[in-house]
């Protein structure tokens, strides 16, 4: 079927000034940064509290970044790891490493040493750009790596190296002079290694090349040109940067705009607000756990969230309830999108010149392709309205796995990409996605998703978050159970919450069980962990 679904959409939903199909730049992607530079010189490239670097400042460090590199025996094709919270150091060393042709490794400040040595040895990261206070969970490993260049980032004070390493400003005045220029061939040259979660085992490295990223920015900027004006706009950036969502649609979107990027390193409530108070962002990208804390803040209409007008969600799905509540409160308007650390992300979102589908992730972004296959044989497509896995095809689709060459043919098959993730299509082209394949509940041979019975649980007036999983039950193979946090100040019994269950859902899909909890385990990124949530609930299923 190739295009269909997307053209047929186009023609229903678009507006003849925004193109179905997008010409993408044969540029680097560094070729954003300097842009900006020479248009918006003086603009504000960075806020990060107190502090501000505009276009040309940032401009000149990530140039000194790259130098610095160089100076130091970094070649093109050279992984550089990049280890930290959201900062401005964070956009010089990753802009300052493709400068240098070096290909930017993406790492997680909260791992802990055994999963930091995988990354840093798989990459084969001879430089790490190292938060400081991570220095000792570097150390216990450091001797099972390929590092050889450490630079310390200190938010505090000046770095005093206490070995090998050296301290970021002091590497900045190593600079020889302008870096040796690179030649980047960007359908074919790896800019980033973005590690997935590792969810499903050992971490893999999706291979993202210059040309997937410029592409992904330069589909979102036309799905959404109506509402970005150039050097004007200002991106609430909280979303880590290390993470695919951040990078993209916060860091990579604003430089190229010529916007400005309010780094915050954590999503703490009341800095966020007061944040928000100050600065008057006009883009929030965030995840529903985000927004779950803004809706139950009993103030947070006095702090002027009202200056965001586009809101866009990701990484996780947004129950309609949430949205719902969110949008009365604030007046903003959350657009909830879909994407992958193999798409560099986006691949759909809800338009905000068409309909907006509450609990779909919209449709296909510029030059993107999707259709849903049977899951059994991968192929066939199933009709309009069945439930399917969703595979993708792009010039944002990566280019396979890191020294992985078999898990990189079970993913990218015929020039389309196996998402994993469980989905339908309505018969105006919307996407749904239901799950992960992973976490499917097959319970007396019925087919559950967990989403189904989240989306009922949100709704009821007591509960903030949900999760539905299956455990192990000898007659029915798998039962659902929930794990829920109930609002501040309200109450709910484990009685009470399945009888509204049996009430809204068929009876094959009703939680045999309910756990209460003060808080649901999260990536850094606000993400719920189901996968941990199912171990530990099949482990107290067993005893």
């Amino acid at each position: 079927m190739g295009g269909y679904i997307l053209k047929k959409v186009w023609k229903k939903h678009y507006p003849d000034h925004i193109k179905s199909e997008v010409d993408i730049p044969d540029i680097a992607l560094t070729e954003f940064l300097t842009r900006s530079v020479e248009r918006f010189p003086d603009n504000t490239a960075i806020t990060f509290f107190d502090k501000t670097i505009t276009y040309k400042e940032l401009g000149m460090q990530a140039a000194a970044f790259a130098s610095s590199l160089q100076n130091y025996g970094i070649s093109k094709g050279d992984r550089v790891a990049i280890m930290l919270p959201n900062c401005p150091h964070y956009v010089i060393s990753y802009y300052g490493a493709l400068m240098a042709g070096g290909v930017v490794t993406q790492v997680n400040p909260m791992l802990v040493g055994r999963e930091l040595e995988h990354i840093l040895t798989d990459s084969g990261a001879e430089t790490l750009v190292l938060y400081a206070p991570l220095v000792p969970v570097f150390e216990k490993i450091k001797a099972d790596t390929p590092v050889k260049h450490v630079i310390v980032v200190d938010f505090a004070q000046e770095y005093k190296p206490a070995g090998e390493e050296i301290a970021f400003t002091t590497f900045l005045q190593t600079a020889p002079g302008p870096p040796k220029q690179v030649t980047i061939n960007p359908a074919n040259d790896v800019a980033v290694l973005q590690y997935t979660g590792g969810t499903t085992g050992r971490s893999k490295g999706a291979m993202l090349t210059h040309r997937n990223l410029v592409a992904n920015v330069v589909q979102t900027h036309e799905y959404f040109k109506d509402d970005i004006e150039p050097g004007k706009e200002r991106y609430l950036t909280v979303i880590p940067l290390f993470h695919v969502f951040g990078m993209t649609v916060c860091m990579n979107q604003s430089i190229q705009s010529g916007s400005s990027m309010i780094l915050l390193p954590r999503f703490e409530m009341e800095e966020v607000l007061e944040t928000i108070k100050r600065e008057q962002p006009t883009y929030f990208p965030g995840v529903p756990t985000m927004y779950v804390a803004i809706t139950s803040h009993p103030k947070a209409e006095q702090y002027g969230i009202d200056s965001i007008r586009v809101c866009n969600s990701g990484s996780a799905p947004m129950p309609q309830e949430l949205m719902r509540s969110f949008e009365t409160k604030t007046g903003g308007r959350i657009y909830e999108g879909y994407g992958l650390s193999e798409t560099a992300p986006v691949t759909h979102c809800n338009p905000m010149f068409g309909e907006r589908k509450p609990g779909s992730v919209g449709i296909g972004v510029p030059s993107t392709d999707y259709k849903i296959v049977d899951v059994s044989n991968g192929v066939d497509e199933v009709p309009v309205g069945e439930t399917g896995e969703v595979i993708v095809r792009g010039p944002q689709v990566m280019k396979g796995y890191w020294n992985m060459p078999e898990e990189t043919e079970l993913a990218l098959r015929d020039g389309w990409l196996y998402t994993g993730d469980i989905a339908r299509v309505d018969d105006e082209g919307y996407l749904y996605i239901l799950d992960r394949k992973k976490d499917l509940i097959i319970a007396g041979g019925f087919n559950i998703y967990p989403r189904d019975i989240e989306e009922i649980l949100y709704e009821h007036d007591a509960v903030q978050e949900a999760v539905a999983v299956g455990i192990p039950d000898e007659y029915r193979g798998e039962t659902v159970k929930v794990v829920v946090v109930l609002k501040d100040g309200k109450s709910a019994t484990e009685e009470e919450l399945i009888a509204y269950c049996r009430d809204n859902m068929a009876a094959y899909k009703v939680p045999g069980s309910v756990e209460f909890r003060s808080e649901l385990p999260k990536t850094n990124v606000g993400k719920i962990l189901r996968r941990k949530i199912r171990e530990e609930a099949a482990s107290k299923a067993k005893q």
